[in-house]
């Protein structure tokens, strides 16, 4: 469902640096991980693997942007969500029909 947040905080929007980062910072871990999920791939367009053949894409991704948030002082919390709700059911029903 989402929040709008762009139109809520549009007054208080102000550029910042890396290094204005600095702290504890929440992460999405739903949207972090399927992130990963859709972009690293092999050559041929395969998702990373290991040697049982489940996929690690997720995996690797994590572990490199904890890194980089570690060095530029950042310490990531993820976050994630719980039971959609009832609200959403609509919503989930359409994507499922659309996925499918």
């Amino acid at each position: 469902m989402g929040v709008a947040l762009r139109d809520i905080i549009a007054d208080y929007k102000m550029p910042v640096t890396w290094e204005g980062l600095s702290g504890v910072a929440a992460v999405d871990a739903n949207n972090a991980l399927y992130q990963f999920l859709t972009i690293i791939r092999q050559p041929d367009g395969t998702p990373l693997m290991d040697r049982h053949g489940r996929v690690t894409s997720h995996l690797s991704g994590i572990l490199f942007r904890m890194i980089n948030f570690l060095e530029k002082g950042i310490k990531p919390v993820f976050v994630f969500d719980g039971k959609p709700p009832v609200l959403k059911d609509a919503t989930i029903a359409v994507r499922h029909k659309s996925r499918d």
